[in-house]
């Protein structure tokens, strides 16, 4: 359509929640409509994740994005100048060939991110829809049951303990809003019981309580029940917890073991597992992500056969939202989940089609954020315009988190009683 020719790519420097620079697109079209898009970044990053160009020279730690904002602008803008923006599968085919390599590593994933959401944004803004009835047509209707951290670890929290992620998941709550507030309800419940224990009350990168004195990992799990309890829920019934392990940032692939810095324990892979199907049996765990690292698929095959006719095991360093690590992970027989970062892979499309190939295989699919994030809400309407039915951002507390929620609460308005809520009926697809 002419008036949808695309007219103008601007580029820019922003910051993300961490003040780290990251890349913000802007595409104008013919018609007057504009997108408008900024990429998230990772901490925890997987080894086969699309690679975040970054300008490795004195300014910002090496951090900047000059490199890729200069590959926008020379690059992929020029190509894409006068094309149809509503072929996003065209537009988006055309930024990976120019940039030719498996993991966008010339041109940069953030650099052909932010052009390809850009794009989308534009497109719905010119039909005047929300973006993911844009990209998902008339049967998106599917409202994301939200995965939340309550206290984070790991790379979130400078490595004060090992476990990344304590989070909860609303298991009765009949729509989002009454669900969010659950999670709420717990969080604040979950101040409480730190501010009891002495614990000071500091948050972590993603909004989730800092986890300062815990004299174990598993500390954690308790605290989170208290927390559930505190807030009037009963838990596993009402409030349940996940976990992301991101047991990646302590494997020792030399000796092929797991590490426990704060208590100082050592775990061959088959006493890993054991200790995770321990905390199973403890505590009301719905679901376990990353629980074995992203080299070891005989611990993720083994976590697998263990739990996973019990709870939701997510792959995410172990997948990076790739199609090719999917099919491997399925005939191996490694999970039954996969965490969605668009930029992992690097387009809207190959988000896209990643969604639609791990629930045709039978997996969960989890639309996530990442600890670098940012305003932009794209994610929901990934979410949404695919009916995934899961939805990790981090916390209740911080903008850059809540700017996600507060969009999935509109979008659930938008969508009246056309909408539909899984809730923890979510769970129960697990194959």
């Amino acid at each position: 359509m002419a008036g949808y020719k695309i007219k103008e790519v601007v580029a820019r420097q922003v910051y993300d929640s961490r003040a780290v620079p990251t890349v913000e697109v802007e595409v104008s079209l013919e018609c007057g409509a504009v997108g408008r898009s900024i990429v998230p970044s990772g901490a925890s990053t997987g080894a086969y994740e699309a690679l975040e160009l970054r300008d490795k020279d004195g300014h910002f730690g090496g951090k900047g994005v000059n490199r890729a904002l200069s590959n926008i602008r020379k690059v992929l803008a020029p190509a894409i100048i006068g094309m149809d923006a509503t072929d996003q599968t065209g537009i988006d085919s055309k930024l990976i060939a120019l940039d030719g390599s498996p993991s966008k590593s010339n041109l940069g994933a953030n650099a052909i991110l932010g052009v390809s959401m850009a794009v989308a944004y534009s497109s719905a803004n010119a039909a005047k829809q929300p973006l993911f009835r844009y990209l998902g047509g008339a049967n998106a209707k599917t409202i994301p049951v939200p995965m939340i951290q309550i206290i984070g670890g790991g790379a979130h929290a400078v490595g004060s303990i090992d476990i990344q992620d304590f989070l909860v998941v609303p298991m009765s709550a009949e729509n989002f809003a009454s669900g969010f507030k659950m999670v709420v309800d717990v969080y604040n419940g979950t101040k409480q019981v730190f501010a009891k224990a002495g614990k000071p009350l500091s948050t972590a990168d993603e909004g989730g309580f800092w986890p300062t004195g815990f004299k174990s990992n598993e500390e954690g799990l308790q605290l989170v029940c208290d927390g559930i309890e505190k807030a009037g829920y009963l838990p596993g019934k009402d409030v349940a917890i996940a976990l992301d392990i991101a047991s990646s940032e302590f494997y020792n692939k030399d000796s092929e073991r797991y590490s426990f810095h704060l208590e100082q324990r050592d775990f061959s892979r088959e006493e890993f597992v054991d200790l995770l199907a321990g905390w199973v049996e403890r505590y009301p765990i719905i679901s376990i992500e990353d629980g074995c690292s992203e080299l070891d698929w005989e611990g993720s095959v083994l976590l697998t056969k263990r739990l996973g006719r019990k709870i939701q095991i997510i792959g995410d360093d172990l997948f990076t939202t790739n199609i090719a690590r999917i099919k491997e992970g399925v005939e191996k027989g490694a999970c039954n989940a996969v965490l969605i970062k668009p930029n992992q892979i690097g387009t809207v499309t190959e988000t896209l089609d990643c969604i639609e190939y791990t629930k045709s295989v039978g997996y969960l699919p989890v639309v996530s954020a990442r600890s670098g994030e940012t305003e932009d809400s794209i994610i929901v309407h990934l979410a949404i315009a695919t009916n995934a039915g899961q939805l990790k951002v981090g916390s209740v507390a911080r903008s850059e988190r809540n700017a996600k929620w507060n969009e999935t609460l509109r979008m659930e308005e938008l969508l009246g009683k056309s909408g539909v809520y899984p809730s923890s009926g979510i769970f129960k697809m697990i194959k």
